[in-house]
């Protein structure tokens, strides 16, 4: 196929198809955080998005095939980390382990949830609701605190991390 052609298919048909088509769009690097009764947890998202400014709103969307899924499907309080572009050995941690937040930099929150030091920003969330959505699940989250410095955001597009620096430039 050249460059440029657009290739059409059924979704269902094709999943790996759609998985790549899905895949065209750059996101940000998020990790998610939380307490459970094993202690605290984290897993990597790029399901991350902005609802409301008023209330203060976010959403993810966890897998249900994810083995940490349970720990974030009961969990009432969590916090997004928004990830640098030098923190991807921490996603690499994280993915690799469900207990690598234990030796990934941290501090408290005031409700005692584990924060990533160095995030660009960290949004403290309280359980709002939680929506059925095929493999996944939409999670909805109230922002109860949040935290944001300058820095080069973590990407991730086609299965690749990359940045995306402040004078626009970007690489792998």
């Amino acid at each position: 196929m050249d460059a440029g052609t657009i290739q059409s298919f059924d979704p269902h048909a094709d999943g790996d198809s759609f998985r790549g088509a899905l895949g065209a769009f750059a996101t940000g690097v998020t990790i998610v955080t939380t307490n459970s009764p094993d202690g605290p947890v984290g897993i990597v998202a790029n399901s991350f998005a902005s609802v409301s400014l008023d209330p203060p709103l976010v959403l993810w969307s966890p897998a249900k095939s994810s083995h940490r899924f349970a720990y974030f499907a009961r969990a009432e309080r969590f916090a997004i980390h928004v990830m640098a572009a030098d923190q991807r050995d921490i996603c690499a941690a994280i993915i690799g382990s469900k207990t690598a937040i234990r030796d990934v930099p941290t501090h408290q929150s005031h409700c005692g949830m584990p924060l990533i030091n160095g995030a660009l920003a960290t949004f403290e969330c309280n359980l709002e609701a939680t929506h059925d959505a095929g493999d996944h699940v939409i999670v909805l989250g109230r922002v109860t605190r949040a935290h944001h410095t300058s820095g080069d955001p973590l990407v991730f597009q086609g299965g690749i991390y990359g940045t995306f620096d402040q004078n626009g430039a970007s690489s792998v």
